[in-house]
């Protein structure tokens, strides 16, 4: 998962940071009070952690067939259970499975995960990041959280149902990928555009979206992802002919560029709701101090009030949920330093609204450059873009019912990932896509994509019982 602010808000960024005390001694066995069920899904989430996957040395096949063998054990004939490799990348590959269902009529459902993690160097580790330590209640390792223990989850949970003898009623599809965190391969970008048939789907399920702990370990808000913005970058260019620096001229390239930075920085995108958003700040009024609830309460009912867009988008989380943003990362400029510039570049990184066309950005900023000497070009091949999925009674009200159980009184709130998942391929492909994985952790992220990543073993294990029968209530049967 590609994060940005992960769930902090300016009420919930105040919580007190929660973190394990670091004991000496590593746990080698899990608790006595472990459900047997759950030893089992221990020992399937251990070894697929323990498989590195990260892009230099590790291998997202190797991982797959893993899984995939798993399934097989469990009795899912080999014609169900496919690793797709493609051309130029094997260490890359991808397992897709099905549960078949008993009505033709009923559209399948996609559980996604991706297998592929963020590098991890040992040296800079307390402990091996390949290898699973539980210790204090936490489970340590690169992935533990992002994102082998979804991954792990719906592995298992297709074991359960196909050791319960559980009849669907739609099939339940599997697509475990590799490259969500690197991008120099997409594996369901690839499954999407060239194996259609094994991914296909009314909706998926699949990251993006958590749940809160406060510094108690007490559960605050449980999180369901409806969409999330498209990053694209854009390159500025200024070009001219230079000269001796002793005999400036008026058409400098980097005072250009730096003008047309200066117009872009001081524009606000226009706010938008879609149903996460304004799902979001409807539900958050309770949760907030009393100034921002009312500026919450009367944004909802006319997001061009002045004073309370002020007052929300003073959170930087809150004001990228509701507008396109686009920022100014990269500055380069000059050949030498007795020279007149001859070229001034600059990269603007704009996470767009979903929906939003991408050649509508780019006029925009060509727009607020106002200089036709400088030039607003993708840097890169358009991002997929696509509506937010809708957040109907039939998504919603499963997760709600399945959270009451397991969370009472804990609130479930949608929101708009202003980072990025592998749901903006499968969401512009039109297979709805939501984040929801019933996994609570603390606001500073438990180390996702950092040092020491960590999961709290309660939260997983109940995660996992929450996924578990999500699944059965979107598949129907018995």
């Amino acid at each position: 998962m590609k994060l940005a602010g992960w769930m902090t808000t300016a009420a919930l960024a105040a919580l007190p940071l929660m973190g394990p005390a670091m004991a000496s001694a590593q746990t080698a066995a899990p608790p006595a009070n472990v459900r047997p069920d759950q030893l089992a899904f221990r020992d399937l989430y251990k070894e697929l952690v323990e498989i590195n996957t990260t892009l230099s040395v590790g291998s997202c096949t190797a991982a797959a067939e893993a899984m995939g063998a798993r399934l097989k054990a469990a009795g899912f004939p080999e014609a169900d259970v496919k690793v797709v490799v493609a051309d130029g990348h094997p260490k890359e590959g991808s397992l897709v499975a099905v549960l078949r269902g008993t009505d033709a009529k009923s559209k399948p459902m996609l559980l996604l995960a991706h297998i592929d993690v963020v590098e991890a160097n040992r040296a800079d580790w307390t402990r091996d990041p390949f290898k699973l330590v539980e210790e204090n209640g936490y489970f340590f390792g690169r992935g533990t959280s992002d994102d082998k223990a979804q991954a792990a989850i719906w592995v298992d949970s297709l074991i359960r149902l196909k050791q319960a003898g559980f009849k669907s009623k739609r099939d339940i599809k599997l697509a475990l990928t590799c490259g969500e965190e690197s991008e120099a391969y997409n594996g369901i970008e690839d499954l999407v555009k060239n194996h259609r048939p094994l991914v296909d789907a009314e909706f998926a399920l699949n990251e993006g979206a958590d749940g809160l702990l406060d510094e108690h370990d007490k559960p605050v808000v449980l999180e369901v992802q409806g969409g999330e913005k498209v990053y694209q970058d854009f390159t500025l260019t200024v070009t001219n002919p230079g000269g001796h620096s002793s005999r400036p001229v008026a058409a400098n390239a980097i005072y250009q560029l730096s003008a047309a930075l200066d117009r872009i920085g001081a524009y606000g995108f226009p706010p938008r709701f879609n149903d996460a958003t304004r799902g979001y700040f409807t539900r958050m009024q309770g949760r907030v101090p009393a100034q921002q609830a009312s500026a919450m309460k009367a944004l909802v009912a006319n997001i061009d009030d002045p004073t309370a867009l002020k007052t929300v988008t003073a959170d930087p989380m809150w004001n990228s949920m509701l507008r396109t943003t686009c920022v100014a990362t990269m500055v380069s400029a000059g050949h030498a330093p007795n020279a007149l510039p001859q070229r001034a570049t600059a990269n603007v990184n704009c996470r767009i609204l979903p929906g939003t066309p991408v050649e509508e950005v780019r006029a925009k900023l060509a727009e607020l450059a106002a200089d036709p000497a400088v030039a607003v070009t993708l840097a890169h091949e358009p991002n997929s873009v696509s509506p937010p999925p809708p957040l109907t009674p039939a998504i919603m009200g499963p997760i709600e019912k399945e959270a009451a159980k397991l969370w009472p009184g804990v609130p479930v709130v949608p929101i708009l990932l202003t980072g990025a998942t592998d749901g903006v391929h499968t969401n512009a492909a039109g297979i709805p896509t939501y984040g929801v994985t019933g996994i609570f952790g603390s606001s500073d992220g438990d180390g996702i994509h950092g040092l020491n990543e960590r999961v709290r073993v309660k939260s997983l294990y109940d995660g996992r019982d929450f996924l578990y029968a999500l699944v059965k209530d979107y598949a129907g049967g018995k």
